[in-house]
């Protein structure tokens, strides 16, 4: 989709992070990255949002971090290893999932460059749970380690419609949650991270599953695409320092719909941040 073949003069560079180690109910996200990419080919290099091409920006395809299946501490400690390489040279990340887990490494690579870093996180799910299935590191915890990492009211929570009651109480203490919310306070959320360096993380499943049906846990009552690139659009305007785009599972698939969903939401985030 237009990548570069020449990472040195390139700002932007594009990361496929393979794992789904720990995902709860449906597998499949690892082969999100190579999907994507493959469905690109149907997406225009010009977005009629923004009046701008991909062919007038520079950005590399560093293709996939090799992940050893199954040891998700090594895995994780890969991804932290490569990201903190990549943002050292001056390069901004836009990473493809895989599970959600993979933000955690993402992010903590970004603090130790940013430490007043802020995250958005657009997604169904809280992920605040302080463990799943007796494990501390899951696709389910992974937004309870950000805030340990970033510290009280770092994190704002955009979308959420599926959490426990612990997670709802943790994260009214702990972060900036905006339960059934999105368009409508996306003016409050920007105002929240504007002049901080901002870390997007975008979880598929913040959409309706009626628009983004491969991934690997539904769940009903959720935004449209059109307001998902509203949103994106809108973000525009803050410090994002990078983007991660989690949890589509190409198995679970209608068409492809999902991973075209995903190449276009990749165009406009590399053309918009």
């Amino acid at each position: 989709m237009g990548s570069s073949m020449d990472i040195s003069i390139c700002d932007r560079v594009i990361l496929g992070i393979p794992m789904d180690s720990t995902t709860s109910f449906r597998p499949g996200t690892r082969l999100a990255p190579y999907r994507i990419r493959e469905v690109s080919e149907g997406v225009e290099e010009y977005s009629i949002y923004q009046d701008q091409s991909l062919d007038e920006i520079n950005f590399y395809d560093a293709g996939d971090i090799i992940i050893p299946f199954g040891n998700i501490k090594e895995s994780l400690r890969r991804v932290e290893e490569v990201s903190r390489e990549l943002i050292a040279e001056g390069k901004k990340l836009f990473s493809i999932g895989g599970e959600h887990l993979v933000s955690l490494p993402l992010i903590k690579a970004y603090h130790s460059f940013y430490p007043d870093l802020m995250v958005i996180q657009m997604d169904a799910h809280a992920d605040l749970r302080e463990d799943y299935l007796g494990e501390t590191l899951s696709h389910a915890t992974v937004m309870r380690h950000v805030v340990d990492e970033l510290g009280r009211r770092r994190l704002i929570q955009l979308g959420i419609r599926s959490a426990t009651r612990e997670e709802i109480a943790f994260g009214r203490a702990n972060t900036f949650l905006y339960l059934d919310q999105f368009l409508d306070v996306m003016a409050e959320a920007k105002e929240r991270a504007f002049g901080k360096p901002v870390y997007i993380t975008l979880d598929i499943d913040v959409l309706d599953p009626a628009f983004a049906p491969g991934t690997g846990t539904p769940e009903a009552g959720g935004v449209s695409s059109r307001d998902l690139l509203r949103m994106l659009h809108a973000f525009k305007e803050l410090n994002i320092v990078g983007f991660d785009m989690v949890e589509i599972s190409p198995p679970y698939e209608q068409g492809d719909n999902t991973s075209i969903l995903g190449a276009k939401i990749l165009r406009e985030a590399l053309l918009a941040y």
